[in-house]
C-alpha cells in the first residue's frame, strides 16, 4: 500500500527541512521529491501518472500542501494541476496517513480511463468550476470505457487538465434565448450542457449549432 510504504522510515519519503519565501518548514518534501519516490517505488511508470496519483493522495486527504506556492495551486486550479510536480512547491504527511490505506486498484483506474478509443476530439470551451471563466479545451471523447476528458492548449504535453466517466451522465443543449442560472460571463450560445452521475454541472459552448448537435450526438450513445 502506497500510504504504509510512504511513511515507513526504511522505505518512506525523505522527509527534510524546506525553506520557502523565508518561511521554515520541517518534515517536508517537494512535489517532484514525492513524483521521484513514486516512480522509484514501481507505483507509476511515467511523471504524468505520478502527479495524477499524487492529486488523489492530496484529495484524500493522504498528503497537504504546506507553504504558498502548493496551498495556491491546490485553491485554483482543475483537480489534476493541483499537485505541482516541482521542486519548490512543498507537501506533508498528513497526521492521519498512516492509518489508512489506499488500495492499488484506484490507481490503475487512472490510466484505464485514457485507454478508450477515441470516437472524437475538438476544441470546446469550458467553464470553469470556481472561477467560472471560459476557457478554450481540446475535449477528447473515449469509448470503452467511456469517458470525457479535456485538455488545456496552451500546454504541450499530453495530459488532461480534466474528465469524467460518462456513465450515469445527462447531457442536453440549452436554449439560446437567455443565459441559465450557474452560467456567467461571455457566452456566444450553442450551449450544452453535462451533468454527471456525481451531479457536477459542466456547461460547455460550441462554436455552432451543428457542432453542438455532432458533440451531444457522439456523447449521448456513451451516457
Amino acid at each position: 500500500h502506497i500510504v504504509e510504504k510512504m511513511c515507513a522510515n526504511s522505505t518512506g519519503i525523505k522527509l527534510t527541512r524546506n525553506l520557502e519565501q523565508g518561511s521554515r518548514y520541517k518534515e517536508t518534501f517537494t512535489g517532484s521529491a514525492l513524483v521521484d519516490w513514486l516512480i522509484s517505488n514501481g507505483f507509476a511508470v511515467s511523471r504524468f501518472e505520478a502527479v495524477t496519483l499524487a492529486s488523489m493522495l492530496m484529495e484524500e486527504n493522504f498528503i497537504k500542501p504546506v507553504g504558498s506556492r502548493s496551498t495556491e495551486a491546490m485553491r485554483y486550479s482543475d483537480l489534476s494541476e493541483q499537485f505541482l510536480d516541482d521542486s519548490t512547491a512543498l507537501y506533508m504527511l498528513a497526521e492521519s496517513s498512516n492509518k489508512h490505506a489506499s488500495s492499488k486498484e484506484e490507481v490503475q483506474f487512472n490510466t484505464a480511463e485514457l485507454s478508450g478509443t477515441i470516437v472524437k476530439q475538438g476544441f470546446l470551451v469550458k467553464q470553469g468550476h470556481k472561477r467560472k471563466n471560459w476557457k478554450v479545451r481540446k475535449f477528447v471523447l473515449r469509448a470503452d470505457p467511456a469517458f470525457l476528458h479535456y485538455y488545456d492548449p496552451t500546454k504541450e504535453e499530453n495530459r488532461p487538465v480534466g474528465g469524467f466517466s460518462l456513465r450515469g451522465c445527462l447531457i442536453s443543449a440549452l436554449e439560446d434565448n437567455g443565459v441559465p442560472a450557474g452560467v456567467k460571463g461571455n457566452v456566444q450560445g450553442n450551449l450544452f450542457k453535462i451533468i454527471t452521475k456525481n451531479d457536477i454541472h459542466y456547461y460547455i459552448q460550441a462554436s455552432s449549432k451543428a457542432e453542438r448537435t455532432q458533440w451531444i450526438e457522439a456523447i449521448k450513445p456513451l451516457t
